[in-house]
């Protein structure tokens, strides 16, 4: 939600391993490599965290991931391998799998159904 996502922005504690998985969203983030970041222990970081947005800091990743794919889906003509690429997927199976879990539908389904509006 919009909430989760403003509150872990405005947390300093939080803002440097943000920074990181925003800057690097295709990198396969650790919990250990994340709280290092804050400086903070992995218990501690992983308790602030969810206790700031409501979610784990891989599910943050993930929606995080999900949000720039539907934006390159709706505005950039990337194939679907190369979004696997960005987005740190292993497969363009665990990509569609992902995407199909957060946003309900298929990232070729999606894709179509906003060019279709436009």
């Amino acid at each position: 939600s919009c909430t989760s996502w403003l509150s872990a922005l405005t947390d300093q504690r939080l803002l440097p391993a943000i920074k990181q998985m925003h800057a690097t969203p295709q990198r396969a983030w650790r919990l250990s490599e994340l709280a290092r970041a804050t400086a903070m222990s992995r218990t501690g970081f992983a308790v602030h965290f969810k206790q700031v947005t409501g979610i784990t800091p891989l599910t943050y990743l993930t929606r995080w991931r999900m949000m720039l794919a539907q934006y390159a889906l709706r505005h950039e003509d990337k194939s679907l391998s190369a979004l696997v690429n960005e987005l740190g997927y292993g497969s363009e199976s665990a990509f569609s799998h992902a995407f199909k879990r957060e946003v309900g539908v298929s990232p070729a389904h999606y894709r179509n159904q906003v060019r279709a509006l436009s």
